[in-house]
């Protein structure tokens, strides 16, 4: 077993805590983290995007002039691509993105993130993060009292407290254990876990 230290919103050392190796000392591999970050981004994406062809715009189909004798090009109808307010050439339409990984190595990258933090020391646990009122200043006291910026708080149950003072700050993301993944834990520089977490985060990923 690793062990980390615990803090309190101080900064104090309280504790310490135990860590799996299994989870948090796990050899990161570049390549296995990038296709699950693909992956995940690609499912995220809304895949509605979608343009008219010139059968489908709103214009008359009739041929605009005679083909000769006009001394202008020839030319089809209102809706040809190559006029104003006509169809789309190979424009985009509706389709999915998603891209389906195995469950296996979709917890294999998860752990290796949580150890990339780990060895990197991004990564703090904190014995709870309570804060005693909702307000923004006090939130970003805390952040500055561990000199962190663009951190990703993990906590256990929900915390209305700490989610609303911490809504304004743009660098900062809150969200529970059962939420975690990939591209967040790898998309912010240092990750706070609250004490309470890591059983639930070793377990979901050792099952």
């Amino acid at each position: 077993m690793t062990v980390i230290d615990v803090y309190n919103l101080q900064r104090e050392k309280t504790s310490q805590a135990e860590l799996n190796e299994k989870v948090f000392q796990v050899p990161v591999k570049k390549h296995v983290l990038h296709q699950v970050v693909v992956s995940q981004l690609a499912n995220r994406r809304a895949g509605t995007a979608s343009t008219k062809g010139r059968s489908e715009v709103n214009r008359s189909g009739k041929k605009l002039w005679r083909q000769k004798g006009t001394g202008r090009a020839r030319a089809g109808d209102a809706g040809s691509p190559t006029r104003r307010g006509g169809g789309v050439s190979f424009g985009p339409k509706p389709r999915k993105y998603t891209s389906k990984i195995p469950k296996k190595l979709g917890k294999l990258a998860l752990r290796m993130a949580l150890s990339d933090k780990f060895q990197n020391e991004r990564l703090l646990v904190l014995s709870d993060f309570n804060l005693p009122k909702i307000k923004t200043r006090d939130f970003v006291q805390v952040m500055r009292t561990f000199d962190v910026s663009k951190a990703l708080i993990v906590t256990a149950e929900k915390n209305e407290t700490l989610e609303k003072s911490s809504m304004n700050v743009p660098w900062v993301k809150v969200t529970r254990c059962e939420g975690l993944n990939v591209y967040d834990v790898l998309n912010h520089e240092h990750l706070f876990l609250v004490q309470s977490t890591i059983p639930k985060i070793e377990e979901a990923l050792l099952s």
